[in-house]
């Protein structure tokens, strides 16, 4: 495949870090012409289908954690510490240990597009895997403790890029931080709402964030899933309780 093909020639010429930029600029080309059979091959399969292969995902998953890692413009141990278990948990030791040595690679010595990532995986994933994809990122943010007003912006900026509408942005973020009316953030409704207001909302949430709806072989995709299924969960009981709705 072609993308192979690209990864050994940047590697000779540039060593590791090429063989990640021969292995992107293959990979688009598979893509766009396929490998022989008359049809575009689909490199970076579709989240939707049973069979998806991580392998194909993961240096797409790395460079916006790298992103959001950098937003700072300091890199958080507890962040690395973050990324590397949820490697672990995904891939066993041995594979996380090359993966995270390519994710070094990617941090000291490639600049990379968030715009053209984000643009290759909307074409490729559902509407409910990259709203998991925000809350993991989110997940990575926080795993220091603090949630930085510059990863807030650049977490914004990839949510932008992979089109996820501004309510569902506020909503995840209100999972992380924490605000007044939370509750409300995280149902997308205002406090004004009324009580059936609240329900619909409440249902509608529900239904969008249920992990069943994420097709996906991805452990932290399933977690964060399951994850902001409670949260939104716990935000209607938190509406229900203050307001005595039964």
């Amino acid at each position: 495949m072609i993308k192979w093909v690209g990864a050994l020639i940047g590697f000779f010429i540039r060593g590791l870090a090429g063989a990640i930029l021969g292995f992107f600029a293959g990979s688009v080309l598979d893509s766009m012409f396929g490998s022989g059979t008359g049809q575009a091959q689909t490199v970076f399969k579709d989240f939707t289908r049973p069979n998806v292969s991580p392998a194909d995902f993961e240096l797409n998953l790395l460079s916006l954690c790298s992103i959001v890692i950098k937003a700072d413009g300091q890199i958080s141990r507890q962040e690395m510490d973050y990324v590397r278990q949820y490697f672990v948990v995904t891939y066993g030791k041995d594979k996380a240990n090359a993966i995270f040595r390519t994710f070094n690679e990617i941090n000291k010595k490639r600049e990379i597009s968030a715009q053209r990532i984000c643009s290759f995986l909307t074409q490729r994933t559902r509407y409910e895997v990259r709203l998991q994809l925000l809350h993991f990122l989110f997940g990575i943010a926080q795993a220091d403790g603090n949630v930085s007003a510059p990863e807030i912006n650049k977490i914004q900026e990839i949510a932008g890029y992979l089109r996820v509408s501004l309510n569902d942005f506020e909503s995840i973020k209100a999972m992380f931080i924490k605000s007044a009316d939370n509750a409300y953030k995280i149902l997308e409704i205002d406090k004004s709402a009324t009580n059936d207001e609240v329900k619909k909302a409440y249902r509608s949430m529900a239904k969008k964030y249920h992990p069943d709806r994420v097709n996906t072989q991805d452990a932290a995709i399933k977690k964060g899933a399951e994850e902001k299924f409670k949260q939104v969960q716990l935000a209607y009981e938190t509406i229900q309780k203050e307001r005595g709705i039964n």
